[in-house]
């Protein structure tokens, strides 16, 4: 059986017609499906407004005390309860989870290295089990960023990261392709060119993009967080546009082992 996971990210959360546009083409989906989501920079405008400044390294959040607090509010509160809202508007019947509900995803505090990212999780196990019991009931899990370490603490845990985890786990019954959406049409050959789409990257070519500079900075955690999923199974992992989810057509790119 197929299982379509999608996420949204970049500055389609930002832009409400945009997301919702894109929330009716994700309720026609056929089939099971799952949706995570990102929005950092939404939770950057709430913390600006409490008088907090974020503070990021190469683009990853620094997430203190008071910060955690905030992207909670916003990824597991105000975003991801209009998400929902929006869903059952289509008759698309969802709930939204955070890690921490059903227990689907345990992680812990990221270990300092270089960068003390604070209350940073990194992915130890998703609940399969759990997140079959809902899709097989016509349920459709709406995931934030917000996972738990199971000794009561709550992590912001990467949204691309949470994706492949879940597509991973999933592969053992399920078909499953994973898309990443955003607001370029794909990875780009020339960020400065919309139209530059790489249309297929393999391992070893990703290498050589990745040598020249062509990939870097905050695309490298997507790339890796693709191949991660192909490697674990994954049937298909595909980036571009919104619209891609309803019109295969369109140009963007797909990972390949």
């Amino acid at each position: 059986m197929k299982l379509t996971i999608v996420k949204i990210g970049g500055n389609i959360i930002n832009d409400s017609n945009a997301l919702i546009s894109f929330l009716k083409d994700f309720s026609k989906i056929k089939g099971s499906k799952i949706l995570i989501h990102g929005g950092g920079r939404k939770a950057t405008e709430m913390a600006n407004k409490l008088g907090l400044k974020p503070k990021m390294v190469d683009g990853r959040r620094i997430t203190d005390k008071a910060n955690l607090e905030v992207v909670t509010m916003v990824y597991a509160g105000l975003l991801n309860k209009n998400i929902v809202a929006r869903l059952q508007e289509n008759n698309c019947n969802a709930i939204g989870l955070s890690g921490a509900d059903a227990n689907t995803i345990s992680s812990h505090k990221r270990i300092v290295k270089d960068i003390d990212y604070g209350f940073a999780g990194d992915v130890d196990a998703v609940s399969s089990n759990v997140i079959k019991i809902l899709v097989d009931n016509d349920i459709t899990p709406v995931f934030c960023a917000i996972t738990h370490d199971k000794k009561g603490q709550l992590l912001n845990t990467n949204a691309d990261t949470i994706a492949s985890e879940i597509a991973s786990a999933m592969c053992d019954v399920f078909d499953v392709e994973l898309i990443y959406c955003f607001e370029k049409k794909g990875v780009l050959a020339d960020t400065n060119d919309d139209d530059s789409v790489i249309e297929r990257i393999d391992s070893r070519s990703y290498l050589q993009l990745k040598e020249k500079g062509i990939i870097a900075e905050g695309m490298l955690p997507k790339i890796d967080n693709c191949f991660y999923a192909l490697q674990n199974g994954v049937a298909k992992v595909v980036i571009g546009l919104p619209e891609i989810i309803k019109n295969k057509h369109l140009k963007q790119t797909t990972l390949v082992l």
